[in-house]
């Protein structure tokens, strides 16, 4: 039951980071592929309909944890404090510049809000990547589960760590990199004209620029968390993962050539599932990893609720789960089809 409901959480937040990836990609490229106000809209029109259901699934893996591993909720919660009122801050301004920048025609405003919804859609992808990258370089927890953090110390992946050192910076500009391209190849499906053109140009560099980071940041990663190379070759859900994120670099590179891009969206989106599908075959047990100390990790047999809890949690997760899924696939049906810069204005 416990591996079960590892598996769960990895797959929500897979969920979360694919569809409210093309969100934020699109947000940070939209001052580069849309230059004049009926192109911005036809950005904001091509995510529109989407943006806001995609954050449930953010809420949706919080509570999950809440619900079967409060133990990692309140040690994360609590350490990461600073960091995850940032990203609220972020959230917010986000969702504020899509509904505000519309209001009023004064281009002033417009620009305003438009350069607030780039900076907070790339700093979001920058704090998600960091978060990932201290999850996998390590928290100093205590015997009792607890840690704090600085912003930064002297910025190497060695204790005493901070939020900030070269690892974790590098995981969230590897993760800016990667969503602004899953961004590109959205916007080149969705679109026409001359945002879909643009798109497709800037995807191309993103994509050259994401495959050779990649390989740089795998060897960064073995480097501040060397027992992941073992986990990783002995787990078969890892060896998985790395098949479906090298079958999506290869399905971006084809689509991008072909001008298909629907391929190329599909190959992005198997890309980054690929990548955290392997991340966390190669983390369990392990939820928060201490450092220096392993022997204060949270695994996640000694975080979870117990049996009759789990059980329980379980058979909502299976109402509420396909109604989630049900209604992504019919908010798609109504929405299907290009967006065009002449289309009726929804933001």
């Amino acid at each position: 039951m416990v591996e079960l409901w590892f598996a769960i959480i990895a797959l929500m937040l897979t969920l979360y980071v694919v569809l409210d990836g093309y969100d934020f990609g699109a947000g940070i490229l939209h001052l580069f592929v849309a230059r004049t106000d009926a192109e911005r809209r036809q950005v904001l029109n091509a995510i529109g309909p989407y943006w806001d259901g995609n954050e449930v699934w953010l809420i949706a893996t919080g509570t999950t944890l809440f619900a079967v591993f409060p133990r990692v909720l309140a040690s994360g919660l609590s350490g990461f404090y600073f960091a995850i009122f940032l990203l609220l801050w972020c959230l917010i301004l986000r969702g504020a510049a899509i509904e505000f920048r519309s209001h009023v025609e004064e281009p002033l405003w417009r620009n305003l809000w438009d350069a607030v919804w780039c900076g907070a859609s790339a700093l979001l992808a920058l704090f998600f990547g960091a978060a990932l990258g201290n999850l996998i370089r390590g928290l100093p927890l205590d015997s009792r589960g607890w840690f704090g953090l600085a912003l930064f110390t002297d910025w190497s992946a060695r204790p005493p760590v901070g939020i900030l050192d070269w690892y974790t910076v590098s995981a969230g500009v590897f993760a800016v990199g990667h969503l602004a391209l899953h961004g590109a190849n959205y916007l080149a499906l969705r679109t026409d004209g001359e945002v879909q053109a643009r798109s497709r140009r800037i995807a191309g560099p993103l994509f050259i620029a994401v495959a050779v980071a990649w390989p740089l940041v795998t060897v960064a990663t073995v480097a501040v968390f060397p027992e992941l190379l073992p986990a990783f070759l002995a787990r078969p859900f890892a060896w998985l993962g790395f098949l479906l994120a090298l079958g999506g670099a290869i399905a971006v590179m084809v689509g991008q050539r072909r001008a298909k891009d629907l391929v190329a969206f599909i190959g992005s989106t198997s890309w980054i599932a690929g990548l955290l599908v392997a991340t966390a075959a190669c983390l369990f047990p392990i939820m928060l990893r201490a450092v220096p100390d392993a022997a204060h990790s949270i695994t996640a047999h000694a975080a979870a609720n117990d049996e009759s809890g789990l059980r329980i949690g379980l058979t909502w997760w299976l109402i509420g789960f396909p109604l989630a899924i049900a209604y992504h696939v019919i908010v798609l049906r109504i929405h299907r089809g290009k967006v065009r810069a002449t289309d009726r204005p929804n933001y």
